[in-house]
């Protein structure tokens, strides 16, 4: 059997606050399906929406993020990069669009709100396997457009460790690690689209390729700052440590 991505159409979630349980316990859920849930709807639920006009976004960034860097584009727009949930994003992954007038920060205790999906939507519909991942969109550096990225996660396993296996010269990997969720997060992302699409949800199902672990959290899939190979250029960031 093929696999597939299912994109999902659903109503408006509206900030500053729209539970979205409606819409997950409505989902059409298969054993051994991945659900990529874009961090903007978890982030709403929770009512992670502050009002533009009572607002400073500056403040926000430099109070989400664990590193920023402030930089005046040359065209002229004021950017952050910044280190948030152990993630580079530009303006702490703080959202405008589709917004309806609110800053939308990244949703908290990520990895735990994927659980509490994951755990729901197991008992609901009566499936072993089930994995959840929150999403959202990031820049590549020297790079133009977004793609998606993971967030938090719950269910499935995000690496494969090949250190130890031979290459076809029968040159022992020492450093590789395949990193197994990142690809298909991008890929449910590029369906759920970016502007009026309505689709924040997206089913993976019949994919082989990885594997389930109701233990698995996003903490493993992590560098610390410290011994990353881009270390350079992350210390920059430290510069402006709040």
């Amino acid at each position: 059997m093929k696999l597939e991505f299912i994109p999902i159409k659903t109503r408006i979630v509206h900030p500053p606050k729209d539970e979205i349980w409606d819409i997950l316990d409505s989902l059409k859920v298969k054993d051994g399906d991945i659900i990529f849930i874009t961090s903007k709807i978890m982030a709403i639920h929770q009512g992670r929406c502050v009002p533009k006009d009572k607002a400073n976004k500056q403040q926000l960034i430099e109070q989400e993020a664990t590193h920023f860097l402030p930089y005046k584009h040359p065209d002229g727009f004021n950017l952050n990069l910044a280190i948030v949930n152990n993630t580079l994003l530009p303006a702490a992954g703080i959202d405008e669009s589709n917004s309806d007038g609110h800053y939308i920060l990244l949703p908290k205790d990520i990895d735990a709100f994927c659980n509490e999906i994951r755990v729901r939507l197991i008992n609901k519909h009566r499936v072993k396997n089930l994995g959840v991942v929150c999403t959202d969109s990031h820049t590549t550096p020297l790079r133009w457009g977004v793609t998606g990225i993971t967030m938090g996660l719950s269910g499935i396993k995000q690496l494969n460790d090949i250190r130890g296996h031979k290459d076809i010269f029968g040159r022992k990997m020492g450093v590789t690690k395949v990193n197994l969720i990142d690809p298909l997060t991008s890929m449910a992302v590029l369906l759920m689209g970016e502007s009026n699409e309505q689709t924040p949800i997206v089913i993976l199902r019949d994919y082989k390729g990885i594997d389930f672990d109701e233990n698995a959290n996003m903490q493993e899939f992590l560098i610390d700052p410290e011994t990353d190979i881009y270390k350079p250029l992350l210390d920059v960031l430290k510069v402006s440590k709040n």
